[in-house]
């Protein structure tokens, strides 16, 4: 089982049989949790607009996001995951800062694709194992570059894998092992404005989730997300 980290989307892998997306503050952790609270799907979208014509079409929805991790004017509910602990719709509609057009990267490459976070952290290993074949980690970053906390959590994914680890993979797993706590390395990140304690608190827990998002089809330009 091969197994490689890019660090941002936009860094080019070798085409892997599965994609594992990691925007650990906060898209990849705030999906596990709606899926887990009853929402029978997440629609990931790129641009706000889409999201919010999206909204208009689609009976049983609701609308979440944000940019720069600030809730967007006008949208339902933002993108912590703490907002959705039980379900307000069938349907959400997210779009954020940087983890779902990491998602639409990674769909946009073929192969299964399924998200990952700490909050689902052996699942997703589990998961990985069972399947086989090759794996990319693909961390969303924070506008196209490299996130210490994504790259924290795909150390993490990494170290629970068996099999031969590129130098990005490598440099993850080593770079997680340096943290004494999840808490730790999620809190060494360098962007992001204040306010996000608590946020950042919920996400650091571990394998609380026993849901694995994936990538189930496209829906025009969004990246339908099941259980």
């Amino acid at each position: 089982m091969p197994i490689d980290v890019a660090f941002t989307p936009g860094e080019r892998l070798a085409a892997a049989a599965l994609a594992i997306v990691v925007d650990v503050l906060r898209a990849t952790s705030t999906i596990p949790q709606a899926l887990a609270a009853g929402y029978e799907r997440v629609l990931c979208v790129a641009e706000i607009d889409e999201a919010r014509r999206l909204r208009e079409s689609t009976p049983g929805s609701l609308v979440g996001g944000e940019r720069d991790a600030n809730r967007i004017e006008g949208f339902d509910v933002g993108a912590s995951p703490r907002e959705f602990l039980e379900p307000r719709a069938s349907t959400l509609i997210l779009s954020t800062t940087n983890g779902t057009r990491a998602v639409l990267s990674a769909a946009a490459q073929g192969g299964e694709v399924i998200l990952g976070s700490l909050l689902n952290l052996d699942a997703v290993a589990r998961h990985a194992r069972a399947r086989g074949g090759d794996v990319s980690i693909v961390c969303a970053g924070f506008k196209n570059a490299f996130a210490l906390d994504d790259a924290y959590c795909a150390g993490r994914i990494v170290a629970l894998l068996d099999g031969e680890r590129t130098d990005g993979a490598v440099a993850a797993e080593r770079l997680a092992a340096s943290f004494p706590s999840a808490l730790d390395g999620l809190n060494a990140r360098t962007y992001g404005p204040p306010g996000l304690e608590e946020d950042i608190a919920f996400c650091a827990r571990e394998s609380v989730l026993d849901v694995v998002p994936r990538l189930s089809r496209m829906v025009g330009s969004a990246a339908e997300i099941v259980a």
